[in-house]
């Protein structure tokens, strides 16, 4: 595995992230991975439940490169969106300022705005909590979802986007926040792939339906 990057995730959020490994691939799929990425001392004992800055980013990044090299590119690019779904449902949505985000007064807002006001929610716990700072942008179409030192591409070199587990977190963002709706989201710009920062893009306008 690479030097250490001294970038952080807590070891909660990276707790999600185990569980999510495990619910989608199973314990022996989980294992596998860990030892390919170099992480067997995680086997049978995940992050703590602590929010301790301690489970480094290029960790993550050995982890996604574990899922290609287990799965192919395509299987990969599939487990890891798979897998960033699950860990926002199992966790990441009662986090911090997403907490407070499922409230009837939220609830209520038009979709659009809460489209806004939860990715702004998840943008503040990743720039709170994490060395993954996180900022959201928009336009009349689209949100922007900004991401300086992305984990997933730490240390990487691409000709594709490569940060598929947090395309998979901001789809089940989404999914959450507009009460069921499926939104597209895809990487348009990556650090791995020589960007300056990872550029997460997303349709205002959900799949099979109209913004409210």
């Amino acid at each position: 595995m690479r030097e250490p990057s001294g970038l952080y995730y807590p070891n909660r959020i990276a707790r999600y992230f185990f569980q999510a490994m495990e619910d989608v691939m199973g314990q022996n799929g989980l294992n596998v991975v860990l030892s390919l990425a170099g992480l067997e001392a995680y086997i049978g004992h995940p992050p703590p439940d602590n929010l301790a800055g301690e489970f480094d980013f290029t960790a993550m990044a050995a982890i996604q490169e574990a899922l290609e090299e287990m799965y192919g590119a395509r299987g990969g690019r599939g487990m890891a969106l798979r897998i960033g779904r699950a860990s926002f449902s199992q966790g990441m949505r009662t986090f911090g300022a997403l907490a407070g985000v499922d409230t009837p007064a939220f609830r209520a807002l038009p979709r659009d705005a809460r489209g806004r006001l939860g990715l702004m929610a998840l943008a503040n716990v990743y720039s709170s909590f994490t060395d993954q700072q996180s900022s959201v942008e928009e336009d009349g179409s689209t949100y922007r979802f900004v991401v300086e030192n992305s984990p997933m591409a730490w240390g990487r070199m691409s000709d594709k986007p490569v940060c598929h587990a947090l395309v998979g977190t901001l789809q089940e963002c989404m999914r959450w926040i507009s009460n069921g709706y499926e939104y597209y989201v895809y990487e348009s710009a990556c650090h791995a792939c020589g960007s300056e920062t990872c550029v997460f893009t997303i349709n205002k306008t959900p799949i099979g339906g109209k913004p409210t």
